[in-house]
């Protein structure tokens, strides 16, 4: 694979006749030679920029950041409008390189392009860079360079990746609200057992009586907030540091996928989600012609599951040995029943991508449904529960004082 690098240079404007000065990414200082002189530039020395210091790229393995699937749908947009207009593939690259805004992508592009100055096809080139171009478009591109429609393969993915995107965003949504409100809750307890607790501490020790036991939990926690707190931070942090650096692993994701899909609210959710993914992603790869069992192994992926993806390789094998495709569809457990009698008409009939694409509209038009119902229904939960925790909390704060006036009145009495 192909390295790029970032070049410093000087050159002579053929058209003005002066020095410039910059700098370019691309895989060799000769590729750069060949990006000034098509640029009507004479190069006069070209150097490796420095990665020292404060230009120095830091990367942590495991945190890169990843280019959004927003972002891959613009670029494929725009990749299949320039290919059908007419425009020559390197032409169409150098284009995208200097629009493209994410550099992560801009880089990735740099050295596809030269790849393919280089002799090798633009699948392959893609291919390259897995950590950018998923495989799904890989694969796609590569059918479409085959049969001589890349700009509708282009097109196709556009599409779909805007579906993911779209799918995402009402995700983000429906999931945004009651994080911030839980975060809330969260720190709102923290403040008043670490502020508010200490100042009801004083009265309770000059009442000379023994605290109920919520009190006495309460007045613990806030004795021993000193260590507890920092303990906390430092193991929030750790957690989401560690399930940063291995939720793709699959050791995690075999103990952690299956749980998503049984919990009480977003479970199904997740079910719906994962569902709409591979079918919509099999419909895509079975219109452009893919091999069905080849497409199984790409659209697996997609769904972002590991149980899903595990039943994907049961109906891939079941393929392989000429049965059925919807029998495995059917005995898997994460897809509903509907999903597999659907499959089994398409299956019968010839027409399967067309019976998958009409599953995966059904699914996402139930995960936009649910994300609404979600955010309507979580609502009131949230508010009564953090309602619980706090009047709990002041609840155990004045029981002492309760308890002393029930006392006073019985010997007043």
């Amino acid at each position: 694979m192909a390295l790029v690098e970032e070049y410093v240079y000087r050159a002579i404007d053929a058209a003005g006749g002066g020095v410039v000065k910059g700098t370019i990414e691309a895989a060799s200082d000769g590729a750069v030679a060949a990006k000034l002189r098509a640029q009507g530039l004479t190069p006069l020395e070209v150097t490796l920029a420095s990665k020292t210091g404060l230009n120095q790229e830091i990367s942590i393995p495991g945190f890169e950041k990843r280019v959004k699937v927003a972002t891959l749908a613009v670029f494929a947009k725009q990749m299949a409008g320039l290919i059908n207009a007419g425009l020559p593939l390197m032409r169409t690259l150098s284009i995208l390189i200097e629009q493209a805004e994410d550099k992560k992508l801009q880089r990735a592009l740099i050295g596809v392009q030269s790849a393919v100055e280089s002799g090798a096809s633009f699948s392959t080139a893609l291919s390259n860079y897995p950590d950018v171009f998923p495989p799904l478009l890989v694969s796609m591109v590569r059918v479409g360079e085959t049969g001589g429609f890349l700009g509708q393969s282009l097109a196709t993915i556009a599409e779909t990746y805007q579906n993911e995107a779209e799918l995402q965003a009402k995700i983000k949504s429906a999931t945004t609200y009651p994080i911030i409100v839980f975060s809330i809750a969260i720190i709102g307890v923290i403040a008043m057992v670490t502020f508010v607790v200490p100042v009801f501490k004083g009265m309770f020790e000059n009442l000379g009586s023994e605290l109920p036991l919520p009190t006495q939990i309460l007045v613990t926690l806030s004795n021993n907030m000193i260590w507890i707190l920092p303990v906390m931070i430092v193991l929030a942090i750790a957690g989401w540091l560690w399930w940063v650096r291995n939720r793709r692993n699959d050791s995690v994701r075999k103990a952690v996928d299956p749980i998503k899909l049984k919990l009480p609210v977003f479970g199904p959710l997740a079910t719906k989600i994962a569902v709409a993914r591979f079918t919509r992603g099999l419909s895509m790869m079975l219109h452009a012609g893919v091999p069905l069992v080849q497409a199984l192994s790409i659209v697996g992926a997609a769904s972002n599951n590991y149980k899903v993806e595990q039943a994907v390789r049961d109906i891939q094998e079941s393929v392989k040995q000429g049965r059925s495709f919807a029998a495995p569809l059917a005995k898997a457990e994460v897809f509903p029943p509907m999903v597999a009698q659907m499959a089994a008409v398409g299956e019968e009939s010839g027409t399967l991508a067309d019976m998958l694409a009409s599953i995966a509209d059904f699914y996402e038009n139930e995960v936009e449904t649910a994300t609404d119902q979600l955010t309507s229904a979580i609502e009131p939960i949230l508010i009564v529960g953090i309602g619980i925790i706090i009047g709990g909390m002041v609840v155990s704060l004045y029981m002492p004082i309760f308890s002393i006036y029930g006392e006073l009145g019985q010997q007043g009495q």
